[in-house]
């Protein structure tokens, strides 16, 4: 399977969410929904998604303002979903840093064009960033820091490392990492993926910092932020 983009959704109408998720899921998104502004602004400070669908009408916090809210905390692309479809709304939306915004009721058609659209948009922007405690992997410009240190990373390693941060905290297998990195479901040669996980392994690890990436025996890596 491919390494999966993922999606933070923001809705307390658990029918809307409960659908919304099963479509993305069902094309090939990893999806985590959450009621309240709240619970989604720690789910993306945990999770780092690549894509926030946020509802602007929400229990415990409403309006365009929500977006500088969640802006501050992910440079994830943002979504708005709301009923209120004025000119004014939008332009409010996109003055606190909406990325794109859809009307209900919406079609899952129309949701999931946009969602592709804005993080085709978002891989190409110069804030485009994975971060996980303190390494920060930029994808715009292909370089890698930890406490602000670069990391000097090679290209296959680059990739590696944005795979696993891409899915932090989840098992990511060798299949997996092999096609996002090799367009393959097997590595050019047997122990490519070890000897290049050693390496950033080094990398991440100098003067003694911390080990992130863990080894799944069998199965593959967790990366998993301090």
């Amino acid at each position: 399977m491919p390494i999966k983009w993922k999606i933070a959704l923001v809705e307390d109408d658990r029918r809307l969410a409960r659908a919304v998720a099963s479509g993305l899921g069902e094309e090939g998104y990893t999806v985590r929904a959450v009621e309240s502004a709240g619970r989604g602004l720690e789910l993306v400070r945990e999770w780092n998604p690549d894509v926030v669908l946020l509802d602007l009408m929400l229990p415990d916090n409403e309006g365009a303002e929500l977006f500088e809210a969640f802006r501050s905390e992910t440079d994830a692309a943002l979504v708005g979903i709301s009923a209120r479809s004025s000119v004014s709304d939008r332009i409010a939306g996109l003055k606190f840093g909406a990325d794109d915004y859809v009307s209900k009721p919406f079609a899952l058609e129309e949701l999931l064009a946009r969602v592709e659209a804005v993080i085709r948009r978002h891989r190409g922007k110069g804030g485009a960033r994975l971060v996980a405690g303190d390494v920060v992997v930029d994808l715009s410009d292909g370089r890698a820091t930890r406490a602000g240190r670069q990391l000097g990373l090679t290209g296959i390693e680059f990739r590696i490392l944005a795979a696993l941060m891409r899915n932090s905290g989840q098992l990511v297998t060798y299949a997996q990492l092999a096609e996002a990195v090799w367009a393959v479901t097997t590595g050019p040669e047997s122990n490519s993926l070890e000897v290049h996980v050693s390496r950033i392994r080094q990398k991440l690890e100098q003067d003694g910092a911390s080990r992130l990436i863990h080894t799944v025996r069998g199965l593959g890596y967790r990366f998993s932020p301090e």
